[in-house]
């Protein structure tokens, strides 16, 4: 762009990015092949010519859902080798057995992949009139105020780069007027025409015949998403102070108090645990029948109610947020030194030790493995106290029953050596001086690097 004016649109695209550029550089556009991307992609590389200091890459997910995917996939290498950025491309399997519908389980593949993108920045191409189609889909369907909110111009995944949308506020003839003028193709999805689609349907037949009544109808719509998200901005905050208000022990929210709160706060503080939580909100009645619920329950209760992404729970008088979790192994499995093993959505990560955790001599030869509870283990972590029943150790250490059934307890033939949030048996600890091994429960996303172990066999 030397020696030339600067693109209107790169200058939308300079004013959003250089603040946050300023803190963390690579940014990876999540290009399709359609229009917007397209743009998107060539302003930001225009930007990265005139010197702005970003490292520019780009994912494309492959759903194989069209039989145009794969020229689609080699449009957008084609387009990167010009623009000369890097491009990976990731094939997924979009699955209908989760019950959520195609374009749900698209959408959640493609955000796993997002969340595995190395980069600071995951830029979508959703513009102006993208914000006002979403926010007239999310009130027809009864949304409430963060739904009405539209979407973010950025906001955290839970793992991986900060979401931004840098052409939000940008109208789609703005865009096209781009690409026009600077000759660019891009490839067409024909599942955007179809109208049995009811997004497609808003898009090509409700919004242009409110726009004939209502010309600004879609900056208008947009900005009623702004002041949406204001208000939801106001009641997280509203939310923040009701549970300092009747937090228990540990942070968690204490049921008595909880059950003080006002319908309407009650409900809103709801709606946002279970958003923290990562969890999509419910609708209103689910909201009004758990309040209900919550209302009766007993100190000592268990009770559940259940939503499609996890469940709420009571025990001990303490709400607690579950979101739903793969399976643990139904069978023993055997460890036979592996540096980690899968554990449901955790890992546990076996790591070498010097006089502490499990002693490797005490293992000797013998078949290792890790199982759940099946009745009747005692285990006695603390040598100052008697063996017990391993149900009464959960019990008085406050392990919520659910989470009893998915705890990982390692075993030495017949006998428990570890259990996860207990500790090792006094029977099978570590001496001062000697080799041990020490087992950690790790999320995916903080799993440290660990060192491979092999079963000992002691000389003699």
């Amino acid at each position: 762009m030397s020696g030339t004016a600067e693109p209107a649109l790169a200058t939308i695209l300079r004013r959003f990015l250089e603040p946050r550029l300023a803190r963390r550089r690579r940014v990876c556009v999540a290009l399709s092949g359609g229009l917007d991307s397209v743009v998107l992609l060539h302003g930001l590389s225009l930007l990265r010519t005139a010197g702005l200091a970003c490292e520019l890459s780009a994912v494309h997910v492959h759903h194989g859902l069209s039989p145009h995917a794969d020229a689609w996939a080699d449009f957008c290498r084609q387009l990167c080798e010009r623009l000369d950025v890097a491009l990976a491309v990731e094939r997924v399997q979009v699955s209908l057995a989760t019950g959520e519908g195609l374009e749900a389980a698209a959408r959640r593949q493609r955000q796993e992949v997002f969340a595995r993108c190395p980069a600071d920045w995951l830029a979508l191409a959703h513009h102006r009139d993208d914000q006002a189609e979403t926010v007239l889909f999310r009130l027809l369907r009864g949304a409430g105020v963060r739904g009405a909110a539209g979407m973010p111009g950025e906001r955290r995944l839970a793992a991986g780069p900060r979401l931004i949308r840098p052409l939000l506020g940008v109208p789609r003839a703005t865009i096209a007027t781009h690409a026009a003028e600077q000759g660019l193709t891009w490839v067409e999805d024909e599942s955007n025409a179809d109208r049995r689609h009811r997004r497609n349907h808003l898009r090509h037949a409700v919004l242009p015949c409110i726009e004939q009544q209502f010309p600004a109808a879609a900056q208008s719509l947009a900005r009623a998403a702004g002041h949406f998200a204001e208000a939801a901005q106001l009641l997280d905050e509203l939310a923040v102070i009701d549970r300092s208000l009747v937090a228990g022990r540990e942070g968690r929210i204490a049921l008595p108090h909880f059950n003080r709160l006002s319908a309407a706060r009650a409900r809103n503080l709801l709606r946002h645990e279970l958003h923290g939580a990562g969890l999509r909100a419910p609708d209103s009645r689910w909201i009004d029948e758990a309040r209900r619920q919550l209302a009766s329950v007993g100190a000592a209760s268990a009770t559940c109610v259940g939503t499609v992404d996890g469940e709420l729970r009571v025990y001990r008088g303490e709400l607690y947020i579950v979101g739903r979790r793969p399976p643990v192994p139904a069978v023993p499995l055997a460890w036979r030194g592996e540096p980690e093993l899968a554990w449901g959505a955790d890992r546990l990560s076996f790591v070498a030790t010097v006089g502490a955790g499990i002693s490797r001599r005490l293992l000797g030869d013998a078949a290792v493995c890790l199982r759940t509870r099946m009745g009747g283990e005692e285990l006695q972590p603390d040598p100052r106290r008697p063996r017990r029943a391993l149900r009464k150790l959960l019990q008085e250490t406050g392990v919520p029953p659910w989470e009893r059934e998915r705890l990982p307890l390692l075993c030495c033939g017949e006998r428990v050596a570890w259990v996860a949030g207990l500790g090792v048996d006094v029977a099978f600890a570590c001496a001062p001086g000697e080799g041990g091994i020490a087992i950690t429960v790790q999320r995916r996303e903080e799993r440290p690097p660990a060192v491979a172990l092999a079963l000992p066999r002691e000389p003699g």
